[in-house]
């Protein structure tokens, strides 16, 4: 059995109870340790927090996207411990009355199935500091450095039910929710930085061979920021807490869950400490906040902001008549996404549109976006220049050859694709004539695939269509010359059986 606790540090511009610059933005990246610190960061005497209401708005985002009921009413409560990158001795956060409550998301399985994971809550709080134990250079360092940064960064945890017995599935649903944050706009979800945290409990319900069951203690496994130790941390457990049992006996019950971390290079879990409970923590009301009060007017406002969800958005693509991993890939990155959604918008909506724009974003484009190293929406192309060139490419004005040539005439350009495309002599000529001719000198030249063709080796006809665009010199669709050749061999053939 699996439940899942997700951190995910929220994109405001400043920190929960603070106006310091927050490294969750990215305006912020990268900065010099300590350099985003405050008198109220620092916990520094005479301080007080100032809630941050575009924390809380983004957090209501996330809850309505996970199917949650937002509370009324909740309020700031102290968590107390000391951990040396904690100023204060307590980290403000939410204890009985939770932000978001009672959810559930339909995760979607291979096959077209969905799984239902039951959504606890979803509170916020603030982020720690951070501790280092490497001086600048690469040097090891027996004690421990502080830097602030990060502490008083908005955070939001995710409590799942423990509804998952696979890995696989926690992997989904932690894809699935980094997708659904990024597409709100609520973390650019970058994991190297921290911006999201997975922490799964794990523990496992071994059958006896006498009848009945024993479930092993709990083991929460901590800051594990990739999806590679995600998996890796829930497999491990899962035989090895079957070994701790067969050696100790131990089973679940009070006290007995454990805090560990994931060794990347052992691949395997290491004992942190024997995990607290609620009770060690000394929750109480934070005096210095007022409880948050959601009125009807404020929530509508929230609940308008949030958009389409990425899998509603890949049912709509597949509908479009693009493959599951086509739709899956437009949707993977959101500024990509819209830029598809707009191209769509600007052909005129619709399957027919859809169609078009996702294979020539995904197959032409996306090979100039690489080069590039860069987003589709980055490529030098505005979205009305795109769906100029695939108006060109299904008229057959314009052919795949040429495709390249006028991306790259126009990048960077407010120039219209056809008038480009004119100019440079990019066009399709439409003289049937010509291309008959075409077609005739290069059947010709290369008659023994033209007799392959006659007898159904299709492969064969690759010879000639290569025959007639270089005696076209680049002016002629191949679509239209493969049908011409295929045409005119079967009247050929025709003609000779008569």
């Amino acid at each position: 059995m699996v439940g899942l606790e997700i951190h995910v540090e929220l994109a405001t511009r400043s920190k929960m109870f603070t106006r310091a610059g927050s490294p969750g933005h990215p305006d912020f990246y990268d900065r010099e340790p300590n350099s985003l610190v405050t008198p109220t960061v620092a916990a520094l005497p005479g301080t007080l927090p100032v809630m941050n209401r575009r924390a809380v708005e983004m957090s209501m985002m996330v809850g309505l996207a996970l199917g949650c009921s937002i509370a009324r009413r909740s309020k700031w409560d102290r968590k107390n411990y000391y951990y040396p990158d904690l100023p204060k001795g307590y980290q403000i956060s939410q204890y009985d009355l939770p932000l978001c409550h009672d959810g559930a998301f339909e995760l979607p399985l291979p096959g077209g199935a969905t799984r239902r994971i039951g959504i606890i809550r979803a509170h916020l709080e603030e982020d720690t500091g951070k501790l280092g134990h490497e001086l600048p250079g690469g040097f090891s360092y027996e004690g421990s450095l502080v830097d602030l940064n990060r502490a008083g960064t908005p955070l939001l945890e995710i409590v799942t039910a423990p509804d998952f017995d696979s890995a696989d599935d926690v992997v989904a649903f932690a894809q699935e929710l980094r997708g659904i944050c990024r597409f709100l706009g609520v973390t650019e979800g970058i994991m190297q930085k921290g911006h999201m945290r997975f922490e799964p409990n794990i523990n496992v319900i071994i059958e006896l061979e006498g009848g009945g069951t024993v479930k092993t203690p709990v083991v929460e496994v901590k800051n594990l920021n990739s999806f590679k130790a995600l998996k890796g941390a829930i497999e491990f457990e899962a035989a090895a807490q079957v070994d701790r049992w067969r050696e100790d006996g131990r089973v679940m019950g009070p006290g007995a869950k454990s805090t560990r971390g994931w060794d990347d290079v052992r691949c395997a879990t290491v004992l942190q400490r024997e995990k607290e409970d609620a009770h060690d923590y000394r929750y109480f009301p934070d005096p210095d906040l007022v409880p948050v009060t959601v009125d009807d007017a404020w929530l509508a406002r929230v609940r308008a902001e949030v958009p389409e969800l990425p899998h509603a958005r890949r049912a709509r693509f597949v509908g479009y008549g693009l493959e599951a991993k086509d739709a899956a890939a437009l949707v993977e990155d959101r500024e990509p996404c819209l830029f598809f959604e707009q191209v769509v918008a600007e052909l005129g909506g619709g399957a027919k549109a859809g169609y078009a724009a996702g294979k020539f974003l995904l197959n032409q484009l996306s090979k100039r976006a690489n080069e590039l190293g860069c987003g589709l929406h980055r490529a030098g192309l505005t979205a009305a220049q795109v769906a100029g060139i695939v108006s060109l490419r299904e008229s057959g004005a314009l052919g795949a050859q040429n495709v390249d040539a006028l991306v790259a005439a126009i990048a960077g350009s407010a120039q219209d694709p056809k008038s480009a495309a004119e100019a440079a002599g990019l066009l399709v000529v439409r003289d049937d004539a010509a291309l008959d001719a075409w077609v005739d000198r290069a059947i010709a030249a290369n008659a023994q695939a033209a007799a392959d063709v006659r007898a159904g080796k299709m492969a064969a006809i690759g010879r000639i269509v290569g025959a007639v665009m270089k005696l076209a010199g680049g002016t002629v669709d191949a679509k239209t010359v493969n049908e011409r050749i295929v045409a005119r061999l079967r009247v050929a053939r025709l003609g000779e059986g008569a």
